[in-house]
């Protein structure tokens, strides 16, 4: 099929994927240790997380399970995901102006371009924890079979988020700011360094209504089981589409004023 008897559909597949290249090849064209970028970060973060809770103050073995540094890994890398995108997201309109102007593909993608790459460099990073799973002693379980679904889910709450903020941003500029100070807030109001059966009774049931709690338990059941909570995957996976309803509703509503301030 030609590119010009592409359906909408394929075509709009074939820009992400085309644009989604372009920001993976750009951000590490200059970079000598290019894909070892990608998972530096968490590994520094969750080392020093590690050496902090179970050597400083030694509660290794009281918060979350052991092996503790898998625990953290496994949570602390989709971060890395959601953290990264909704930052972005915050410029996906600023940083390509032009293009955004000039383009008639739909707006979305240049949200989800964003939400992509930064899930390509998630998925290149699960070998290291597959690694240190396997030198810490980690026994993989059925819990694994989740993945995909923890997968879809926080695509879905991602680019919710960065549709809600995208737009936003270019008429408060502000908001660029407000967003990486809340997503500093949610890094230690998330279960990462903690379990949520870590948290206080009285605060169960409020945790479920971050949405990242139902996530990374659905991702950390592939090696501890006891984390998975259905009632906090409920919770997650309804507030999810909720938040991508809202935020396709949002976008859609201020597609045209935000063409006219870029």
């Amino acid at each position: 099929m030609s590119p010009t008897r592409r359906s909408p559909a394929s075509r709009y597949r074939h820009a992400l994927l085309l644009l989604t290249s372009r920001d993976l090849r750009v951000r590490y064209s200059t970079s000598a240790l290019g894909y070892l970028w990608s998972i530096l970060d968490p590994l520094v973060m969750a080392g020093i997380y590690w050496f902090v809770f179970s050597v400083v103050f030694d509660r290794g073995g009281r918060i979350g399970e052991q092996p503790y540094i898998v625990f953290l890994l496994v949570a602390l890398l989709p971060w890395m995901w959601f953290n990264g995108a909704v930052s972005d997201s915050t410029r996906a309109f600023l940083k390509d102006a032009k293009l955004v102007r000039s383009t008639s593909i739909p707006r979305t993608i240049w949200v989800n371009r964003i939400v992509a790459s930064k899930g390509v460099e998630f998925v290149a990073s699960l070998p290291v924890l597959a690694v240190f799973a396997i030198v810490a002693g980690a026994p993989v379980g059925l819990g694994v079979l989740l993945f995909p679904v923890a997968l879809l889910v926080q695509a879905a709450l991602t680019i919710g988020v960065g549709m809600l903020v995208a737009p936003l941003v270019v008429f408060f500029r502000d908001l660029e700011r407000a967003t990486k100070l809340a997503l500093r807030f949610l890094f230690y109001a998330s279960p990462i360094v903690y379990g949520t059966t870590d948290l206080p009774e009285q605060l169960h049931f409020w945790a479920a209504f971050n949405p990242l709690s139902g996530i990374f338990s659905l991702y950390r059941a592939a090696f501890f089981p006891a984390q998975f909570d259905g009632f906090l995957v409920a919770v997650s996976a309804g507030m999810s589409l909720l938040i991508l309803a809202l935020g396709l509703v949002v976008f859609r509503r201020s597609e045209r004023a935000v063409l006219k301030e870029l």
